[in-house]
């Protein structure tokens, strides 16, 4: 699987796939380790300069704040070349609705024309809520590929088989 996963182009050349996320609390941290391990990506965890705070209620205060503005938080910087993959997964916890606030900002600063963006998040029961939506309109030159949505007990064969159904996919046809 890993030798023609997302082949770019005639299948000839194979570009290697980018994990980006944000995690709260380690589940889509596991989830984006999961998908890095069957794909053979490379992992990006994005980490807002200003931490939210480790207590949960006061962090949902700090994030629906920086949502209802339209925050973009500043990120610590890292040395990845984003402009070197072709396919990229992005993960978040689903955080009223949305992406989290560190997410939007990678999205805003780098430029992901041209590229498959793959979302996936982990939620308690609302699914992906309005991020597909936001991912389009923010990804609006990239193809959004229909993503995971998973809860924290989800498992590592519905990891495996969520990419198999999309890597079976004709990935060198854009939209």
């Amino acid at each position: 699987l890993n030798g023609t996963f997302f082949s770019a182009g005639s299948g000839d050349s194979y570009m290697k796939s980018l994990i980006v996320y944000y995690s709260y609390s380690g589940i889509t941290r596991r989830l984006a380790e999961d998908i890095a391990l069957i794909t053979d990506g490379e992992l990006l965890e994005l980490k807002p300069q200003d931490p939210y705070s480790f207590s949960y209620n006061t962090a949902v205060k700090e994030v629906r704040a920086q949502i209802e503005k339209g925050v973009c938080p500043a990120l610590m910087q890292y040395d990845i070349d984003v402009a070197s993959f072709d396919t990229v997964f992005i993960g978040s916890p689903n955080w009223l609705k949305t992406f989290a606030p560190p997410v939007l900002s990678f999205l805003r600063a780098t430029d992901l024309s041209g590229k498959t963006v793959i979302p996936f998040c982990t939620h308690g029961g609302g699914g992906f809520g309005n991020m597909i939506e936001e991912y389009k309109r923010e990804c609006g030159a990239s193809r959004v590929i229909p993503g995971l949505a998973a809860k924290g007990t989800y498992t590592f064969s519905e990891v495996q088989k969520w990419l198999d159904s999309i890597g079976s996919d004709d990935a060198s046809t854009s939209s």
